[in-house]
Parts: C-alpha cells; sequence; structure tokens
C-alpha cells in the first residue's frame, strides 16, 4: 500500500522544487516496514495555520504579539513566544504541559551551553514539535456530526482541541491495495502551497492505516446554499462582491499556474462574514507537471466549456473562466445557466443562447469531427440581456467575455478583476494583500414570502460530490 502511495504522489506533484510530503512518504515507508504502521502518524506538511488567513509559512518565522483570550500563564506566554520565533502557529493555540515542559528543558540547556536562544528549527525537528504539540493525531479532534458523504471521502464537522475552533474535517477511505486516492494526494500537495484569503486553509493532515483525513477551516455554508437561503434571489451588490472574491482567488491559483477545474457554487464557501473561498480541490491539477494532454473528464457538465465537451485534452487557465461565467449567471438570475443532462444536451443550451459556433466565433471549429457529428442546426447568438435582465451594462459586458468560444480571447481572472464591473467597489479593493480580504457591505435580503422550491426535477442541483 505505501509504496502503491508513494508512486502515485510523485506522479502528481510538480517536480520544480523539493517537497517535504516526499520525506514524510520515506519516513512511514520505514515505520511500516519496522511493525509499526498501527500506531505512526501523518505530520502536516503544512504549517498549523491560524483561523484567520493569512499565517505566515515556518520559513518567515513570524508571529503576531497580541493575541486575545490567552489561555497559559506567564511562564507559558514566554515559552510560546519562544516557540512561535520558529514555527507558525494559531495564535489561540492551548500547548500542552508536556510540550511546554520539553520546551523549558530546552531552554535551560540552551542557558547552559551559552546557546544563541530560538534558533530556527530544521525540518526534522519542526515536524517532531508539531506532533508533540498534537498536529498530526485524530485524537486532536473532536467529531460533531457529518457534513456530507462521496464515494471515497465523508466530510464531518469538527473541532480543534488545540484551539477550540471549529474544523471540517475530510475523511477519505483508504482501500487496502490501491491507498491513497489521486484526487486527495493533488489536494494536498496544492494546498498547502496556496495561501490565500479567497483559498480554503489546510490546518492539518493526519494518516491512519484506514484513512487519510484532512483538516481545513470550517465554514458555514457553500454559494449553493447561500443561494437557496435567499430564495435565489441575491442581492447585484452581493453578486459582485462575491464574484470579485470568486476572480481573486482564481487569479491568484491561475499565477501560480494551477488550474482549478471544478468550479461550481458548492465549491465556493461562504463564512457568516462573507468571505468566499474556493474549495475542493480534487479535481485540481498544476500546469507546471510536464505535461499538455490532460482529462476531460472535468468540471461539473453544467459548469464544463464548449472545448473540453468537444473532447479536448489540450487547455489551459480559460478552462476555469467559463465555469466563472456560469457561476456569474447564476448568482443573478437563481438558476443554472445550461443544466444539461448529457454531453450533446448541454453543447445544445449552449449554442442555442450563445449562438451556433462558425469559424468566425471560434477558428477550427468546422474540423472538429466530433462537433460535425452532432449536426446541430444554426442558432443565432440571444442577447444576454434577455436572460439577465438584472445585470447592468458592464456585467453583462464580462459575462460575454467570459462566455466566448475562442480561448483566445476569452478573458483571464486576472484582466477581469480590473474590469469596470467593478468599479463601485472602489479603488482600494485592487491594494489588498494576499493574506486580506474585504466583503465591503454584503446586503442581507429577507423575504416576507415563501417561494416555490427550484431543487426539483431536471433544474435540481447536482451533488458537491
Amino acid at each position: 500500500m505505501m509504496k502503491n502511495f508513494k508512486r502515485r504522489f510523485s506522479l502528481s506533484v510538480p517536480r520544480i522544487e523539493e517537497n517535504e510530503f516526499t520525506e514524510q512518504i520515506n519516513q512511514l515507508n520505514i515505520q511500516h516496514t519496522q511493525g509499526k504502521t498501527s500506531n505512526s502518524t501523518f505530520p502536516s506538511p503544512v504549517s498549523p495555520e491560524p483561523a484567520t488567513p493569512g499565517a505566515q509559512s515556518p520559513s518567515q518565522l513570524q508571529y503576531r504579539s497580541k493575541a486575545p483570550h490567552r489561555r497559559f500563564s506567564m511562564e507559558v506566554r514566554q515559552g510560546g513566544r519562544d516557540v512561535s520565533k520558529r514555527m507558525s502557529l494559531p495564535m489561540d493555540i492551548r500547548l500542552p504541559p508536556e510540550f511546554l515542559k520539553k520546551l523549558q528543558m530546552e531552554r535551560e540547556m540552551e542557558s547552559e551551553n551559552n546557546s544563541p536562544p530560538c534558533k530556527p528549527l530544521s525540518r526534522m525537528s519542526r515536524r517532531a514539535s508539531l506532533s508533540d504539540i498534537g498536529f498530526g493525531k485524530l485524537e486532536t479532534y473532536v467529531k460533531l456530526g457529518k457534513l456530507g458523504e462521496g464515494t471515497y471521502a465523508t466530510v464531518f464537522k469538527g473541532r480543534s482541541k488545540l484551539t477550540e475552533n471549529l474544523v471540517a474535517l475530510k475523511e477519505i477511505r483508504l482501500e487496502h491495495e490501491e491507498g491513497a486516492p489521486c484526487t486527495a494526494i493533488r489536494e494536498v500537495s496544492l494546498l498547502k502551497n496556496l495561501k490565500h484569503a479567497n483559498i480554503v486553509t489546510l490546518h492539518d493532515i493526519i494518516h491512519t492505516e484506514r484513512s487519510l483525513t484532512l483538516v481545513f477551516e470550517y465554514l458555514d455554508s457553500d454559494l449553493k446554499q447561500y443561494l437557496d437561503n435567499c430564495g435565489n434571489l441575491m442581492s447585484m451588490n452581493n453578486v459582485k462582491i462575491f464574484m470579485f472574491q470568486l476572480l481573486r482567488g482564481l487569479s491568484y491559483c491561475h499565477k501560480r499556474k494551477i488550474l482549478h477545474r471544478d468550479l461550481k457554487p458548492q465549491n465556493l464557501l461562504i463564512n457568516d462574514k462573507g468571505e468566499l473561498k474556493l474549495a475542493d480541490f480534487g479535481l485540481a491539477r498544476a500546469k507546471s507537471v510536464p505535461t499538455k494532454t490532460y482529462s476531460n473528464e472535468v468540471v461539473t457538465l453544467w459548469y464544463r466549456p464548449p472545448e473540453v465537451l468537444l473532447g479536448t485534452t489540450e487547455y489551459s487557465t480559460p478552462i476555469d473562466m467559463w465555469g466563472v461565467g456560469c457561476i456569474l449567471f447564476e448568482m443573478a438570475t437563481g438558476r443554472p445557466m445550461f443544466p444539461g443532462s448529457s454531453v450533446k444536451e448541454e453543447l445544445h443550451l449552449v449554442f442555442r443562447i450563445i449562438g451556433t459556433p462558425k469559424e468566425d466565433s471560434w477558428p477550427g471549429i468546422s474540423n472538429n469531427d466530433e462537433f460535425r457529428s452532432y449536426m446541430f442546426p444554426e442558432y443565432r447568438p440571444q442577447p444576454l440581456i434577455n436572460h439577465v435582465p438584472r445585470l447592468d451594462t458592464e456585467g453583462i459586458n464580462m459575462l460575454t467575455a467570459l462566455l466566448l468560444y475562442d480561448t483566445r480571447t476569452r478573458v483571464s481572472a486576472e484582466a477581469s478583476l480590473r474590469h469596470p464591473y467593478f468599479l463601485s467597489l472602489g479603488e482600494n479593493i485592487h491594494s489588498l494583500a494576499d493574506s486580506k480580504t474585504h466583503t465591503l457591505n454584503l446586503i442581507h435580503v429577507i423575504l416576507l414570502f415563501s417561494l416555490p422550491n427550484p431543487g426539483r426535477g431536471k433544474n435540481r442541483r447536482q451533488s458537491i460530490f
């Protein structure tokens, strides 16, 4: 099992830099050989992050000096400051007494040997210290209830004993022969390098013989639930704010040559502050992997771009931008834009609104064998304002730019952030650091009447799994 796990991980990770995860797999393999697999844990390859976005990595060795509700004495505070200089830890963490005693002994030894205090920890020492504190251990987290279940994973709401903060526990079942699914390995390897206010934070990883548990920050709902809760009548002010946050997180990914490949409302999480974060990177892929061809079995059908529907395996960041356009339409109208039940029906719905593609709108489409085999009628493009009357002129312009057939002209995430559609949000939003987010003023709409439930029949939303 360990051999398969290591091999499958190595195939999915960008090789442009040394990966800590590889060392940990080697350690697990040694433990397994020595017959200690049942007692082994899987130390986190990422440093534990604070509940608020923007925590710095261990290499930056910085820590905020002020922390409300400290849970330790004056002596412990001093020890906490020392260790914070060497590790990036949540500011409200409760350090175990055993760890503090060990830390005090180390300080006394340093004093006796006249060693410089608070020297940076080595990678191995940092990993051992994290394990001493409680990271990488199942008993550190308490399950509070099930949030959802899929083919490979079950998601639980939980609480961290170290911080008393809520967390989301994604428990991935490990098959005896297959090991960890490649989607889980990709999710871990990508998320550990993505530190942004609009991307969900991976706090910890726990490995046992039967499961691999990913510990994420907890967010109250997703965009689908948000739409349902407001009766599919979202304020257009909120549409704009959520749209900007989505593009901001996606631009951060694309700059690092990472494709999400599964954008949909269920994978956009929202907390009680109105902060939107990209989640579920199981289908994500780093373009730095030396290959030009990818699977076309990606992106949930309703948000899948036409070039992928027609079988292309050579694509780049524009694959995500089509989905962004579909999500903008759905936020503004309360219904999915192209709710097809098959590839052919999905293409048919796209062509009926955007128009059947021709050489001028999609160069090379006339030579696509799959497109020609469907023999679609020649639909003329319809004015999008007829379908999204709540969007203003600039919003329609952005939606049009996102739903272009030609991937070379389809607008990018970075360019979208500077679109005139967002001018009303002010210029300051462009100067935010990656670790900061600004939800501005979300408008909370109170419905005074009940609407029929749209969750039945053909337009039923697809599951998160």
